[in-house]
Parts: C-alpha cells; structure tokens; sequence
C-alpha cells in the first residue's frame, strides 16, 4: 500500500475516553479519520461523534473493507490481539493502545506479525514526546551526569482509592492479570529505559490489592506494586506504582541520580526539568530557543505556554503517520517497545508471586 502525497486515512476503533483523544490527534495530524467502530453495531453513531469520524460502522470487519490506511485499536486490553491482527491481516498499519496484549507470549506474536505484514506499528508511551523529556534524553546520551549511580520514581493516582471507585480494567479477563503495573507502571519503565538508554535487566516486586471486592465482585488484579530492580549496566533503582493513592491523579517522576548532576522529571510540571549539581541546582524551563535539536523537534508552543498530555499525544500520532508513510521518526515507541513493556510486566508478576524473588526480565 502507498499513500502517495494523499491524506491519510484512519480508523477508530472505541469510542470511550481513549478513542476520543486519538481522534482528536489523528485531525490535528492531518488525518482524514474515515470511520469508526463502537462496542456494539448501535453504538457505531456514539463512535463517530466522539472521535471526529466521518461516519460509524457497525463491524469492524465493514471498516477494515473501507479505504483506510491505518487504524487505531482503543479498545479493552483482551481484545488488543484480535483486533490488531486483522488490521493488520487487511494490510494496515496499527495504533495500539498499552499494553500491546495481556500476555508477554501474545505481544511478542503481534511484534512478529507486524513484521511479516511490513506494516508499522505503534504504541503510545506518549510521555517520551514531552520535551523536557527529550532533553533529559540528550543530556543523559551527551554524559552530562556522569556516572549514573542510581534510578527512583514513582507513577501516582488516585482514581481507584474509594471502596466504591469500579472499570472495567479491574476485571482480569478485560484487562488481563496485570492492572496498575501493566496501566501506568509500564510508562513508567518505558521512560526510564527510553532517557537513559538502559534496560532493565532483574526485578524484585511485591504487589498488593487494597480493596478485595468492587462491585461486588472480587478483585483479582494489584492495585499497587513496589519493584527494585537492576539494569543491564549494574544501576540500581526502585519505583512505587499506585492506583489507590489519594490526592494524587496522574503523578509520573523519574529521577535519575550521576555523580555529576541528577535530574528530575515532573509529568505533572512537564515544562521543567530539575537539574541538581552538587555546586547548586536549577530547574530548566521549556523554551524552544534553548532546547536541544531532538527536544525542539517535538516542542508545539511558544515558552510560557503551558504543553501537556495532549500535546505529546499529538506528536506521537504524526510520527507514527510519518513512520506509515515512509519516514521513521527518532524515539517512536513501536510494537517492539510494546512487546518488551509486557516481559517487564510479566517479570513484576512472577517476582511477587515469589515473594519477591529477584526474577529476570526475558529479553525480545
């Protein structure tokens, strides 16, 4: 398939929260988004209004006959394997909503099938496009830390911490048997391999579930989980992850310590980014005159103009429309970072079915 100089076209399928914010990066990309598919042939008109579609089509099956050339899969996390496969058994290239499947075995035969098909494929650890990211990224290549002695953080919120708080990612068949590390614990790795370069090589974990029923029913998937870890270079390192901490509603932080300077990323101050030295710290402000080449790449607005979630999204999807159409843009988070996101997961829950056993992280 060639898309020439033509708009691409795209598809949706979900049309819930998610679905909404592809669509919305898909026409400010510069898509054509040509049809959408709702969780039922009644909800196709629902699917549509929410994501900028063209119109709604009642099956997936109809969409994937239509003219598109791409399609984006927002839909619950046990059904990212079948739907991705027939896109890309109609020949298109795929979005894929994290984690790229619930299992490390289904993952890695999705990063194979993209492969055999040669189409692209991607998935949205979008927190790599803030560009304070991306000039921690630099920094950290150009040795500006000296010897990383060290990696912390932690990703917080608190959308699950009442007794009655329910979704339907807390259901082990929809949203397989990882929750919280899987949901947000999986950015979280995902940055801190992505800046530094590293990966993580063993893991210790332990998990717990603060509320046993919701609902009624009983909750078999963790709502918190704490690891320490080592990676492939011998830097050690430890991270809390949380669904059920109140007060805190989207909270990723990354500190990776040097012996010559240490630096501190904000998801939620993503404009900044701390630098400590042990003359004096400072915290360096988002400011397209001053930003490394790779970090000005991604910048969207003028210093002082607040650039967020939404923004990173944006920039996310047009790599990955520039990647469907010939170009492979630095840092795109492909189904190979996908596949990978799952064997940390999978390492997280055999460590804490262990009691925290030190376990090994299977490489691709």
């Amino acid at each position: 398939m060639s898309t020439g100089a033509r708009k691409l076209r795209v598809g949706i399928v979900g049309g819930g929260f998610m679905g909404r914010v592809h669509g919305r990066s898909a026409l400010v990309s510069g898509a054509q988004v040509v049809g959408a598919v709702g969780s039922g042939p009644d909800r196709a008109g629902a699917a549509a209004e929410a994501t900028g579609a063209d119109q709604g089509f009642a099956t997936l099956d109809e969409l994937l006959a239509s003219d598109v050339d791409l399609i984006h899969v927002c839909t619950p996390n046990n059904t990212h394997l079948p739907v991705a496969l027939r896109a890309l058994d109609a020949g298109k290239h795929v979005i894929c909503e994290k984690p790229l499947a619930t299992s490390a075995k289904d993952a890695t035969g999705l990063l194979a099938a993209a492969e055999e098909a040669g189409r692209i494929g991607t998935v949205p650890f979008v927190y790599r496009y803030h560009p304070m990211v991306r000039e921690l990224r630099t920094r950290i290549a150009a040795g500006d830390a000296g010897q990383i002695t060290s990696l912390h953080g932690s990703y917080l919120q608190d959308w699950l911490a009442e007794a009655d708080d329910d979704n339907w990612r807390v259901d082990d068949q929809a949203g397989g048997p990882s929750r919280a590390f899987a949901d947000i614990g999986s950015h979280w790795c995902d940055l801190t391999e992505f800046v530094t370069g590293d990966r993580i090589a063993e893991i210790s974990a332990q998990t717990r579930t603060i509320r046993g029923t919701r609902g009624g029913v009983e909750v078999r998937t963790e709502d918190l989980a704490t690891a320490q870890f080592r990676t492939a270079a011998g830097v050690v390192g430890t991270v809390v992850v949380s669904q059920v901490a109140a007060g805190r509603k989207n909270r990723l932080y990354l500190e990776v310590s040097g012996t010559e300077s240490s630096f501190g990323f904000d998801q939620e101050d993503p404009d900044r980014l701390w630098v400590g030295r042990r003359v004096a710290s400072e915290l360096l402000t988002r400011d397209p005159d001053t930003l490394s080449p790779p970090a000005a790449r991604v910048n969207r607005l003028p210093a002082g103009h607040a650039q967020g979630y939404q923004d990173a999204f944006d920039s996310f999807v047009a790599d990955s429309y520039a990647a469907a159409q010939g170009d492979r843009p630095d840092g795109l988070p492909d189904f190979a970072a996908g596949a990978r996101s799952t064997r940390i997961v999978d390492a997280v829950l055999r460590s804490a079915a262990a009691d925290g056993a030190w376990t090994t992280v299977d490489s691709l």
